[in-house]
Formats: structure tokens, C-alpha cells, sequence
């Protein structure tokens, strides 16, 4: 086994390894960004090195800086985690001609399963159930045409060299097909260098099942069965659960034994992935190899109760399988979700800044948390934005999700906006509860899985203002133990000369503004909105909870409160099962909108750079035609005319780096 390993990577995978390597008595060398000087993987590993500028193209993308690193620091093995350098055939050769281990595959292999064409081809060849389609050389578009129009629609279009859900487009009718073509393939050379481009015939409503691999260098291989990843947005994974509610135990075999014929076809070593796609009536076609760790990886610990990290080490020091196929355990249901600082409610525009409060639930035998961030760190706007992964494991699947849904009932981000109320409302959905979603059932019906009506949140709307004022009874009860209890300037009663007194509370839900009059006090309240009225009785808060009755029903919110400047308040109520955020404000002062975008202006959304102008000074547009395509966090963004007009001027060219907010094209007024 080593003594010292380089991890080549940074946020929650290297943070992973380091777990395991310190259990294992291994000593760790971290490197990174300038970025990430202050990054949870630097404080946790045993030494790190910087390595360069924010930009990964200056720093996790630099082969030479990293060698440099585990040369001069005395690291045995290179850990390269996943993504950046994980899938880098140079690098892995460059690791073992620095008389390093590179703790991954061969570079061979990674080069054969490099290309998704020339992958597909000796799949095919091997015997494993590939979809029909186009592979070939041939990349003009009339013999791109062509082919698709023999292969059938619908088709997919999809980068031969990507990865990650870039450089995919789904094509229904044959006049689309040139279109969706050259925009892959910008998406593709922007993306990976690399343009070329293959054709599939698309199955409809499919699910997505992979094989988690293993191969040593004593010509060993198994599975360690699958992991189901057919909750997706955009082709990015959601939800991640194992056992698949879709196998049945002859296709779960099937689809093992596929698994391993395929790395055995390439002399595959250490931990991979056979990603397949798998139609309604149970049929499947291979689709890729990762050859790497992935994302999901803990939802197979957690079913196996192996530490698939811990394996790779072991491989990766010409160790045999600890374990052969007919003894890997399979225990329970797990299931995992990515919390990510994103705005669902905008497109899930990317976010950054600093968490200024990060509350995630502990650690358990039925929860596990893996992080790269802590509360006041900052996601930063140069790499992926996830705060953490949450994965629970229970006896059977209801069971993980109540747990899932539980444990995401205890999460609280302020900060950058979440995806914690959609990942809420994805656990309850009955597709995801009936085991029944497909790859695109959420890019269908994502309506669904959006905030509803506010009538929805109206017993949400009144425990919030039943908490400010029990708030009040708490400054009444410290007022009768001043010096002056008697004082009506500090009694807080709302005590009226001649009338039962009444106020008004006003929150603010995203844009939408709330008022809601209130009379009582005591824990003893009438509240109204809009006609509406709940008599609360018994209001009491312990902590975070407040319990009461409303229109005689006993109920039980949690609820987090942050004082703010000018008598404002952020507050976030929870049920159990649904979560409100209010902004509690002055009754008669009107906050100004914080989405404000001139009509004759196009602004950049988030900082990123500029992948596609398609607008000139005096050119004449229509409303929502796209002007500008930029390129942030790993993702593009669509920027449209506002309104229609004519272009006055275009202040960014394709390659600008530009901040948020920034002026990018002016209509003429």
C-alpha cells in the first residue's frame, strides 16, 4: 500500500479520499487554485501545494504543475478523483513515465472508451447490445443528414469525445436535424476541443441503469450491481438510487454479466462505470464506460458496505479483488441527491457567494453527508456548484425515501439560492415514490416539481406570522421584568384605546408581496389574508419549533429567523413536508425588486464567458430572439432580446470574460 498520494482534484471527492487515506494511515498531498486557498480539501488534507490561477485551465487542468507537486512532495500515487484530469489518457501515461501510480485505468483503455463512436463500435463487437446508429468518419453535414434520416426518428445527436450531458440534442422530425447539428457541434468544440459527432436512434421514455465495475491486474472483473439514474434534468443525474424499483432479476443479471463482458473487452483495471440505456420493455444498449469514480459512487458503498475508494488504492498497489462476484453483499436501498446552489425557479441559473449559514443533518448509520464546504465557505463561480451530496440508506426503498425526505427537511442554505424545495417535492412525486420516472419525464413535466399557487403555503403564511407574534410576547415578557414593567411603550400587547387592537405583518415570498392583519396576543390569534381567516390558539416556540392550533388542529412548524437590518426578518417555515421562505418587512415600506432588467438592455446573469454573438450594432430583432450565448459553470446560457428593436450596440465579443450584471447588449430607445 502507499504512504503518500497526490489528489488531483478538489471539493467533495478529494475531501473523500482523504477520509479513507487517513483511515488507512495514508498520507495525503492536496493542491490547488487560488480559488481554493481557503478550501475545505487544503484544510483536511496533510500538506497542499498551490498550483495556479482560478481558472481550471490554470490549475486542476495543469499535468505539469501537479507532477511538479508530487515530485517535490514525495507522493508515490496520483488520485486524480472525477472530472478535470480523471479521464486524461496524456495525463495517466504522463503519471507512469514520472515512475508514478496513476489510480485509475490504463491509458489504453481510457482510449478506446475516449471516442463514444469508436467505443460503440467494439462494444459491438465484443457482444454487447449497443443502439443502432452512425459512427463513421464521414462528419459532412449532407452525409450527417443522411444517415439520420436511414437511422429514423426521433435521433440523438451527441459529441463523440463529451461527457457530462454536453453536446446533446434530441432530434423529432428531419428539417430540425441541420440545425440541432451545428449547434451540438459548437456546443461539442467549445466544450471539448473536439466536434465529431455520432448518430442514435433515441428510445423513448427510457431509464438510465449503470453498472458499478471493478478490474484488477491479475485479470479479475466484476459488478457490483447497479444504480439507477433515470431522475435527470438536461441529462444531468438528480436522484441516484440502488437497487433499481425497475429490474427484475433476470435483467438485473443480464445487465451485470453485459457489464462485464464490456470491461473485460477493453483489459479493463480499477473502478469504472457501464452506463446503459434500458427501454420500457426491458431492453438495453450500452451507451458509455466511465473510467473513473463517479459522482454517485456512495449509493453502491452504502448498499455493499465496501469502501469503493479503499479498492481503488488497494488495486491501484497491484492488490487482487478483495472480494470475488457471488460474495458482494447487497443490503437495504440508498438513494442520493446533490444539493447545489442553483436557482431552480430561474432556469437553475448556477449561483455563488458565500454561505452565510449551511445546516445540514448529522451524519448516521441512515444518512451520510460528503462535502466539500462548510458554512462561511464561498462557491465560487470557476467550478461546479455543489454544496453537498445527501445520501441516506434504509431496510427497503419507502423507507430511504422518508429518511431522504426527512433529512432534507433539516437542510437550511442561506447564501447563494438552493435546489433544496425541488429536491423536496421530487422525493414526494409520485414518479419518483411509484419508481416509474424516465431520463426525460422531468424536462417534460417540470412544472411539477415548481413552487404551486401560494394558497398552497396558507397555513405556512400564518405560522410565520403567528412566530412574530409569539416574537412579541417574548419582548412583552422581557419588558415586565425591566425597571419599568408597567411602561406602555414596552408592552407589546396590541392594545388599542376603544377597539380590540389589530396590525398588519407583511412578508415578502420571492417578488410577491403578502399582508396579513393580526389581532390577539398571548399565543391567541386571528389572522387574515385575502378574505381568509385562521384563529390560532396555543402558540408556543421551543428552539426551532413552534406548536399550536390552528382552526382547532394541533400542528408543528420548524422555523429558522435571521434579524436583518431596518426591521426586516428572513424567515423559513417547514411542515414536515413543504418549506416557505418570507422576508418579513415593514408594513408600509416597499422593497424594490432585486430581478430588475431594463427593457432595453441585456445584462450577463452570472459571471462566464462569451461563447456566440449573434448580434450587430443596427440589426433589427424580435422579442426573445437569441443575441448572446455565454458560457458559466459548466453550463450555457441563452440570452434574448428583451424586446423587439433595433441592436444600438454589442459591448462583448465571443471569448470576453464578463461579470454579473453586465451590460452586454443595448437596444436603441
Amino acid at each position: 500500500m502507499f504512504s503518500k498520494i497526490l489528489i488531483a482534484n478538489r471539493g467533495e471527492i478529494a475531501c473523500r479520499v482523504i477520509r479513507t487515506c487517513r483511515r488507512l494511515g495514508i498520507r495525503t498531498v492536496a493542491v490547488y487554485s487560488e480559488a481554493d486557498a481557503d478550501a475545505q480539501h487544503v484544510r483536511q488534507a496533510d500538506e497542499a501545494w498551490p498550483i495556479g490561477g482560478p481558472r481550471p485551465a490554470d490549475s486542476y487542468l495543469r499535468g505539469d504543475a501537479i507532477l511538479d507537486v508530487a515530485r517535490r512532495s514525495g507522493a508515490q500515487a496520483i488520485h486524480p478523483g472525477y472530472g478535470f484530469l480523471s479521464e486524461n489518457a496524456d495525463f495517466a501515461d504522463a503519471v507512469e513515465a514520472a515512475g508514478l501510480v496513476f489510480i485509475g485505468p490504463k491509458a489504453a483503455s481510457m482510449r478506446k472508451m475516449g471516442s463514444k463512436a469508436g467505443a460503440k463500435e467494439l462494444m459491438h463487437a465484443a457482444g454487447v447490445p449497443v443502439v443502432p446508429g452512425y459512427t463513421g468518419e464521414d462528419q459532412s453535414p449532407d452525409h450527417l443528414q443522411r444517415e439520420a434520416d436511414a437511422i429514423g426518428y426521433p435521433l440523438m445527436i451527441k459529441a463523440a469525445h463529451g461527457g457530462g450531458g454536453k453536446g446533446m440534442r434530441i432530434v423529432r422530425d428531419s428539417g430540425e436535424f441541420a440545425a440541432n447539428l451545428e449547434s451540438c457541434q459548437r456546443e461539442a468544440r467549445n466544450a471539448f476541443g473536439r466536434d465529431r459527432v455520432l448518430l442514435e436512434r433515441y428510445v423513448e421514455k427510457p431509464r438510465h441503469i449503470e453498472i458499478q465495475v471493478f478490474g484488477d491486474s491479475h485479470g479479475h472483473a466484476i459488478h457490483l450491481n447497479e444504480r439507477e439514474c433515470s431522475a435527470q434534468r438536461r441529462y444531468q443525474k438528480v436522484l441516484e438510487e440502488s437497487p433499481s424499483p425497475f429490474l427484475t432479476p433476470q435483467l438485473r443479471q443480464a445487465m451485470g454479466d453485459a457489464a462485464v463482458l464490456a470491461a473485460r473487452a477493453i483489459d479493463y483495471v480499477n473502478a469504472g462505470t457501464v452506463e446503459f440505456i434500458v427501454g420500457q420493455d426491458g431492453g438495453f444498449y450500452f451507451m458509455e464506460i466511465n473510467t473513473r469514480l463517479q459522482v454517485e459512487h456512495p449509493v453502491t458503498e452504502l448498499v455493499t458496505g465496501l469502501d469503493l475508494v479503499e479498492w481503488q488504492l488497494r488495486v491501484a498497489a497491484g492488490e487482487a479483488l478483495p472480494l470475488a462476484q457471488d460474495a458482494i453483499p447487497q443490503r437495504g436501498h440508498a438513494i442520493e441527491v446533490r444539493l447545489y446552489a442553483e436557482d431552480p425557479e430561474a432556469g437553475f441559473l448556477p449561483g455563488s457567494g458565500r454561505l452565510e449559514r449551511l445546516r445540514l443533518p448529522s451524519s448516521d448509520a441512515g444518512v451520510r453527508i460528503d462535502s466539500g464546504v462548510i458554512e462561511g465557505d464561498t462557491v465560487t463561480i470557476f467550478y461546479d456548484p455543489m454544496i453537498a451530496k445527501l445520501i441516506v440508506h434504509d431496510a427497503d426503498r419507502p423507507r430511504a425515501l422518508a429518511r431522504l425526505r426527512a433529512a432534507l427537511a433539516q437542510c437550511d442554505i442561506v447564501g447563494p439560492k438552493s435546489n433544496v424545495e425541488f429536491l423536496e417535492r421530487l422525493a414526494r412525486h409520485p414518479a419518483v415514490v411509484e419508481g416509474r420516472i424516465d431520463t426525460g419525464y422531468l424536462d417534460r413535466h417540470l412544472d411539477e416539481f415548481m413552487p404551486g399557487d401560494v394558497d398552497e403555503a396558507d397555513l405556512l403564511l400564518a405560522a410565520a406570522a403567528a412566530q412574530l407574534l409569539v416574537q412579541e410576547g417574548d419582548t412583552r415578557d422581557a419588558a415586565s421584568a425591566s425597571p419599568d414593567p408597567t411602561s406602555p411603550w414596552a408592552i407589546a400587547d396590541g392594545w388599542r384605546l376603544g377597539h380590540g387592537g389589530h396590525r398588519d405583518l407583511a412578508f415578502l415570498q420571492g417578488e410577491r408581496r403578502h399582508v396579513l392583519r393580526a389581532q390577539g396576543s398571548g399565543g391567541e390569534y386571528r389572522i387574515e389574508r385575502d378574505g381568509q381567516s385562521h384563529t390560532i390558539e396555543g402558540a408556543r416556540r421551543d428552539g426551532d419549533v413552534l406548536s399550536l392550533r390552528i382552526d382547532g388542529h394541533g400542528r408543528r412548524f420548524t422555523l429558522a429567523v435571521d434579524r436583518l437590518d431596518e426591521g426586516r426578518q428572513r424567515i423559513v417555515v417547514h411542515d414536515g413536508e413543504r418549506r416557505l421562505r418570507l422576508l418579513g418587512v415593514p408594513r408600509y415600506r416597499h422593497e424594490q425588486s432585486s430581478a430588475g432588467s431594463a427593457g432595453d438592455r441585456v445584462l450577463a446573469p452570472m459571471p462566464g464567458r462569451v461563447v456566440l454573438v449573434k448580434a450587430a450594432a443596427g440589426d433589427v430583432v424580435e422579442a426573445g430572439q437569441e443575441l448572446m450565448v455565454i458560457e458559466a459553470m459548466k453550463m450555457e446560457l441563452s440570452l434574448k432580446a428583451p424586446r423587439a428593436g433595433t441592436v444600438a450596440e454589442v459591448r462583448a465579443a465571443s471569448g470576453d470574460f464578463v461579470e454579473a450584471d453586465a451590460v452586454l447588449v443595448a437596444l436603441a430607445s
